[in-house]
Formats: C-alpha cells, structure tokens, sequence
C-alpha cells in the first residue's frame, strides 16, 4: 500500500494539478486511509469537484457543515470552498472525484450566464448528491462514465467528456436551487484563509492566539468563533494539529528521529509532542516511524519483483 501526501500550498489551496493532456479536468479514484494522515486534510481548490463514492461511507466537512456520503451517493463542491474528509467507521471508503474547471463546463458564450453565478453563489458550497433523484442520478452516472472515458483512451474520448460535463452541468442547474449572495460570507472566508495561511507559514515558530487574531482583523474571542464555526476547532489545536501533519513527512524519513521532527514543526517539548500526536493518531511518533518504515520496504521489494 502507497501513502500518499496530500499537497497543498500555505492557504490551504490544493497543488494537485487538475488536468489530463489537454483538458482542465481530472478524474481519479481517491482511498482515503492512503492518505498520509489517514484521511483527506482540509483543502480547496479552483476546480469544481464531482464526489461519487463507490465504496463504504464518509464524513465530508465543507465550509461549516458536515455530510455523511455513503456507497452510491455523491457531493457536488463549489469552487474555492473548504473541505475535508474521513473514512467512517474503518470502511475502507473510495470514491472517484471529478475535478473541472469553471471555465471549461460550457462553452465561453454560455459561461458568465450559467456558470459563474454558481460559483459566486455564496449559499451553495456543496450539493448532495442522491441517487434517488434523477437529475443527481444522472449526474453521478456522467462520473463514471467520464472515469471509464479517461481509462480506455478512445479516440475523441475528450470530445465525448466535454459532451458530458455538458450534461453534468444541465442536471446541476435543473435541481432548481435559488442562488444568494452575501458579502459577509464572502468576507468570512477571506478572513479564514488569510489565518489559515499565516499559519502554514509560521508553524515551526512560537504562535499565540494573539497572533492569529490580528492577522485576520479580529478579536481574540471573534477569532476563537470563526475556528468553532469553520473548523470545529480552536486555533491553538489547529495549530498542533498542523504541527503533527507535517511531522508525518519528516518521520517517513530515515535520517529523522522523534525529537527532531518535535522542534522542526514547532513544539518546544519531545514530550508534550509525543502526548498529542497519541492522541490524534491513536499511537507514538515513534511507532508510526516503525510501521511506515516498514510499509516502505515492502513496498520497494515488491517493486523489485514486478
């Protein structure tokens, strides 16, 4: 088994380039407990995603809300929209994601009346979507037909996908939903990533919540509301639970120790790092190091053997 590390930039925005040869768009199956965090860490991203899961049940958080999406349902998630996800219940969960730029849904002429109200709609950060109702049904089935398009490599596949993110798009907008916009939404969200970055920039330094606050224009209590609210968290957990994800990079590396990888994310104390990495990862940096190493032999000598 591979793990992999999810990329992203200081705010969060995924680096994962979304896009074949020459379309705008990806389409991939994604296990989540391959993951190098065993699960998807928050993100976002350009690119409208397309979530069917094909197998067992997740907890999806966009934005505020979270959403149980089990075997056979899918999401629908708006541009540049925090998200995250988790497999529930040790299901083992996959599902193909779909990402596609704005600007490629539908042609030029139709983009600025059918399109881009969408994704400035400040009241649609996702839709769920049911396969018991037809127009999400269909759409969910689009997913796996593009999916099967990307994998047989046909000739003027990329035709035939254009076709049916055409097709996609029509079912989505059919749904009837009444877009709103408010700009305090879209301040809030400003605000948050502009915190969020300034940590992904700063965590191997001291950081106080005094510090987050004034980066984001707010009071110390306004601040603690907006990570209760966004990330069901208070900043300085999300601060250490930041700390212990790029932990998990340094200690797949041979020549790193415990206490090495303590100080370089920012903790001041071996043992105080040790305590909360057991408890978000159920186990010592230590023993992770151990089970990755040997993760990563096997996986070596079995490429040795293909």
């Amino acid at each position: 088994m591979q793990f992999k590390n999810f990329m992203v930039d200081q705010s969060l925005k995924e680096l994962t380039k979304h896009h074949t040869v020459v379309l705008p768009i990806a389409c991939y199956e994604t296990t989540i407990k391959q993951n190098i965090n065993g699960y998807i860490p928050l993100h976002w991203h350009d690119e409208f995603q397309f979530v069917h899961v094909v197998k067992g049940e997740t907890i999806f958080q966009i934005n505020e809300e979270k959403i149980l999406i089990s075997e056979g349902e899918g999401l629908f998630i708006n541009s540049g929209c925090l998200h995250m996800a988790k497999d529930r219940n040790d299901s083992d969960c996959a599902y193909i994601c779909l990402n596609v730029s704005p600007s490629f849904v539908l042609s030029q002429e139709l983009y600025t009346t059918f399109v881009k109200p969408y994704y400035q709609a400040t009241n649609l950060p996702y839709l769920f979507l049911n396969p018991k109702e037809v127009w999400a049904n269909s759409i969910l089935s689009y997913i796996l037909k593009i999916n099967q398009m990307i994998k047989q490599n046909s000739p003027f596949y990329e035709i035939d996908i254009s076709l049916h993110l055409t097709l996609i798009w029509k079912n989505l907008i059919m749904n009837g939903i009444e877009l709103e916009y408010e700009q305090s939404v879209v301040v809030k969200s400003k605000r948050m990533k502009q915190m969020l970055n300034w940590i992904h920039l700063h965590y191997s330094e001291k950081i106080r919540l005094d510090d987050i606050a004034r980066v984001g224009q707010l009071s110390r209590s306004e601040c603690c509301r907006y990570f209760k609210r966004m990330l069901k968290t208070t900043p300085l957990n999300y601060v250490t639970d930041y700390r212990i994800q790029k932990s998990l990079i340094l200690l797949q590396q041979a020549e790193s120790n415990v206490t090495d990888a303590a100080y370089q994310v920012g903790f001041n104390s071996t043992s105080y790092f040790i305590d909360k990495f057991r408890k978000s990862m159920n186990l010592t940096p230590l023993a992770y190091k151990k089970t990755k190493s040997i993760i990563m032999t096997q996986t070596r000598r079995n490429d040795r053997v293909i």
